[in-house]
């Protein structure tokens, strides 16, 4: 069984991926454009406003780098971190557990994006296509005797 399990766990971190990238960039959407119900219930994030407006650039280009794994460990990096910031900088203050300062999105996403910055894409990405590409490249450099950048 565990096996099995291993042979399809690829495809389990891309579907992990991109349900967590669709997710962000929803929130950004919804923040920016005020679609799926707007931001907090309605309406949407005056341009430029900090920090809402830039968090919600951020959830809408970083989930859907995510989504379609495309730079997919730094786009994870920054999701996390600004998740990050808004627990601490917004939630925290609150109440010290999640529960209590509704700081559970904010530190599941956090955790989540983490996750992909150390385990990469996983299958159905973009990087894959990207990096197969560079791999050759950098292979066949190395059989001419040319270095090969890291």
């Amino acid at each position: 069984m565990s096996n099995r399990l291993n042979q399809v766990q690829p495809y389990a971190l891309g579907l992990f991926r991109i349900v967590i990238g669709l997710l962000f960039a929803c929130h950004g959407a919804a923040s920016l454009f005020g679609v799926l119900g707007g931001a907090m219930g309605g309406g949407t994030v005056p341009a430029g406003t900090w920090p809402g407006w830039y968090a919600a650039v951020i959830q809408l280009v970083a989930g859907v780098l995510v989504l379609v794994g495309l730079g997919t460990r730094t786009a994870a990096f920054l999701a996390s971190g600004s998740m990050a910031y808004a627990y601490f900088k917004v939630h925290q203050p609150e109440a010290l557990f999640p529960l209590q300062n509704s700081g559970e999105s904010a530190a599941l996403f956090c955790w989540a994006f983490l996750l992909l910055v150390f385990t990469g894409p996983g299958a159905l990405a973009l990087d894959r296509l990207f990096g197969a590409t560079r791999g050759a490249e950098a292979e066949q450099r190395e059989k001419q005797g040319a270095p090969v950048a890291a």
